[in-house]
């Protein structure tokens, strides 16, 4: 009897705090360093979400191990959803194919998903004296200039990565892959002439795009971006028709967390993506607000996670690559 009534006690307990959430400070990890993509669009959320939780809610930068430090540490918080995740592609989806044996948590049972907040393809980019216009014409000169193209990225075994290896894959080519620590310096030299072409955040790009120092052939999206309505997709060219690869940004909690606060996120996101300002303040990072219901979140991530390992499996990408 008395472990019934200590068992009611806790469901009871588990409401209430459900029912008064948020009650205190919430934290938001990053798993990058601040000032990136992650960072600004995680400063974003919370902003919004501090008017509607009227709460405290701070960022916390946990950059390293391509995201999976941060990650690791909102799986081994306390599932009260006080402390949740800011979490991308890589670190939720990817690195599970990339790192086998490797990661010390499982995304889909250590992870709640929350719902996606931005999806923000990428543009691939060319230094302006390739003579190529568009992804057509770039697809016939690397067949003619076999093992001649290199495509810079800033990771392995990332979006960007992935979209080169899909690009590959689709258009039967190869591009040589070019690893940069971070976008700055990949567009510097794409820019420079020392890597033919980039799959970049649009973020990044513009200020190149717009200064002259880099063409934009396509976007990696399945539908051109709202924000970059001028610029064709790679699926536009009908060879490529199945080519859709975009990086996304979604909100995690520790896997046990409430289903009631689980539930409560979800509504006070997809609230914060529907005010028209901070959904213009996304557009401005490259992104385009995706608000989904816990179980669709949850579908996307199982379909995403398909498409990543059959590209890791055919590129045969490892960490050392």
């Amino acid at each position: 009897m008395s472990g019934l009534i200590a068992g009611a006690s806790l469901l009871a307990g588990g409401i209430a705090a459900a029912q008064d959430y948020p009650a205190k400070t919430i934290t938001i990890v990053v798993p990058f360093s601040a000032g990136g993509g992650v960072d600004n669009i995680a400063r974003l959320l919370a902003e919004q979400l501090r008017t509607t939780f009227k709460q405290t809610i701070v960022i916390d930068n946990k950059p390293g191990a391509s995201g999976m430090l941060g990650a690791q540490a909102v799986v081994k918080a306390a599932p009260d959803g006080y402390t949740l995740l800011l979490g991308s592609a890589g670190e939720t989806a990817i690195n599970p194919f990339v790192y086998k044996g490797r990661m010390q948590y499982a995304p889909e049972k250590d992870l709640a998903p929350i719902t996606l907040v931005t999806r923000v393809p990428n543009v691939l980019v060319a230094n302006p004296s390739l003579p190529v216009k568009n992804v057509e014409e770039l697809i016939a000169y690397a067949k003619k200039n076999p093992g001649k193209l290199s495509y810079a990225t800033s990771g392995v075994g990332n979006p960007q990565h992935l979209n080169g290896e899909l690009f590959n894959s689709l258009a039967g080519i190869q591009m040589n892959h070019i690893l940069y620590k971070g976008s700055a310096g990949q567009l510097v030299d794409v820019a420079g002439g020392n890597v033919d072409l980039s799959f970049v955040s649009m973020a990044g790009a513009t200020p190149f795009i717009k200064g002259g120092r880099l063409k934009a052939l396509a976007v990696t999206s399945a539908k051109r971006a709202s924000f970059a309505p001028d610029i064709p997709t790679i699926a536009e060219y009908k060879p490529m028709a199945a080519y859709n690869l975009d990086n996304w940004f979604g909100l995690f909690a520790p896997a046990k967390t409430p289903a009631d606060v689980q539930q409560k996120l979800n509504t006070a996101v997809t609230q914060a993506l529907r005010d028209p300002g901070l959904a213009k303040k996304l557009s401005d990072q490259g992104g385009e607000p995706a608000p989904m219901t816990i179980d669709q979140f949850r579908s996307f991530i199982k379909a995403e996670s398909v498409q990543y390992g059959r590209i890791v499996e055919a590129a045969k990408i490892t960490p050392e690559n």
